[in-house]
């Protein structure tokens, strides 16, 4: 039985695109759930526009979604003289031939079809013609001969059947005038060494397959199965762009998605499987199939992904939140990041991760552990802040201070005996302190914030507010 191998095959000449990104866990998937493998393939033959650092992004953003390959990757510009041998093989077998059209006779071409109301295409000027006839010396490039009866037809595992007539095709370059090779020829002759089943790409490459199709037939190979996927739009339906909002993994990250979460959302966008809505990778690879795959294209619901990320925020690792979060205060005007600061975050996750949604407002909630005293107040927690309420803080002070085991059980007990004896309801006594010790009217459990502070710190904060 054959091994199902599967690729990503990006162009590093930008960022790691997030369809780009959703072609690559489907390959990742698809292969897992039948056993296969899955390879990475860097095509960088555009040297002008490929750069080491679109390589790095690529690798980078694979490994933080978690889709790693099972061999190394294959980079398209070392194996040049591999897709010459095939075009010079195709060329001494009668199936290719040499075209000596220079460049401005190639635009006339173009433009003649124009005005008669034809696709710009080449018009097969040296298909039939004695290479004798070129001046001597002359430049040339291979072209494949395509067929010119009859049609191709493409059983696709998103699409179905699609129907090209072969009239339709034009003899395209595969081996250029200084001996590189196409876009086209390359990937047909690395697919095929690579030994790759399926491919599974955007629906924006279906033009490509049927002429990718050529090369396969004329050397004699099995084509593999292919797969077009629908592109993801915008959520007013037209393409997505940066009005939308975030379009590259990079992006995503910086803006606080958890990958897991990102992965998630992106499966579930084109591909269904009941209500089934929160998966685990596991769960991914034992449900993912190709035939769950939509034709429509998908629309971007950045408010449903914002969603999934707080439900993987929640579920997530404390320690590894944290130190995300560390990470991410370093940015951030007038916050220690120093150890101590580092057990607070900790100690308060729990409930810090109750209320975010991504892990930039997981920052921002955590970073008043980090602030010195005085704090700077929100407006909310100025209007706490009554006088009525600093004379609560004060008497409040003495009763924590007097507080000698500081758990959140002994605070929780003194604040509600410090209420009820002062004739308080909780959250009279609760909003003063919590405005007090983190400069906002909103925080986890008051309970575990000053836990989370310490009895020095907590002290500190509200003798400073009683004297703001």
């Amino acid at each position: 039985m054959t091994t199902i191998r599967t690729r990503f095959a990006p162009s590093p000449t930008g960022l790691l695109h997030i369809g780009n990104a959703r072609a690559a866990l489907f390959n990742f998937l698809f292969a897992r759930h039948h056993g296969g493998e899955f390879l990475l393939r860097i095509e960088d033959t555009d040297r002008e526009r490929s750069t080491q650092q679109a390589v790095d992004v690529i690798f980078d953003g694979l490994a933080w979604m978690g889709i790693t390959a099972d061999e190394e990757p294959v980079f398209q510009s070392t194996r040049q003289a591999r897709h010459a041998e095939v075009a010079l093989e195709l060329l001494a077998k009668g199936l290719a031939y040499k075209c000596y059209c220079t460049p401005e006779e190639l635009k006339q071409m173009r433009e003649d079809a124009m005005k008669n109301g034809q696709p710009p295409r080449y018009n097969g000027m040296w298909r039939d013609r004695d290479p004798s006839e070129a001046p001597e010396g002359a430049p040339y490039a291979i072209r494949i001969k395509a067929p010119r009866e009859g049609e191709t037809v493409l059983n696709d595992l998103v699409q179905g059947e699609v129907r090209v007539a072969n009239a339709e095709m034009d003899d395209m370059i595969i081996l250029r005038s200084d001996g590189t090779p196409t876009y086209q020829h390359a990937v047909v002759v690395d697919d095929h060494d690579m030994a790759i089943t399926h491919v599974i790409r955007g629906d924006d490459h279906l033009t490509n397959t049927f002429r990718q199709a050529m090369i396969y037939r004329a050397m004699g190979w099995d084509l593999p199965r292919f797969g077009h996927l629908p592109l993801i739009h915008g959520p007013d339906g037209a393409k997505l762009s940066k009005r939308h909002g975030a379009q590259s993994v990079v992006e995503f990250r910086e803006q606080g998605y958890l990958p897991e979460a990102l992965c998630n959302y992106l499966l579930r966008l084109g591909w269904g499987h009941g209500d089934a809505e929160i998966l685990s990778r596991e769960e991914q690879i034992k449900l993912f199939d190709i035939d769950g795959v939509g034709r429509s294209p998908s629309r971007m619901d950045y408010a449903k992904l914002l969603h999934i990320n707080a439900v993987w925020l929640r579920q997530a690792d404390d320690t590894r939140l944290t130190d995300d979060v560390m990470n991410r205060l370093k940015a951030l005007e007038g916050v220690q990041t120093d150890d101590t600061v580092r057990a607070r975050v900790l100690a308060l996750m729990p409930g810090l991760k109750e209320r975010a949604r991504t892990l930039v407002e997981l920052t921002e909630s955590a970073a008043f552990l980090g602030r010195h005293v005085p704090l700077t107040f929100n407006d909310k927690a100025k209007k706490i802040l009554t006088p009525e309420a600093r004379t609560i803080l004060d008497g409040l002070a003495r009763e924590l201070a007097a507080v000698e085991d500081f758990t959140p059980e002994a605070i929780d007990a003194a604040l509600r005996r410090f209420a009820e004896r002062e004739g308080h309801k909780l959250g009279q006594v609760a909003q003063p302190v919590r405005a007090a010790v983190t400069g906002s009217n909103t925080s986890p459990g008051i309970d575990a914030t000053l836990f989370a502070l310490g009895k020095d710190e907590t002290l500190a904060r509200i003798g400073a507010a009683l004297h703001a």
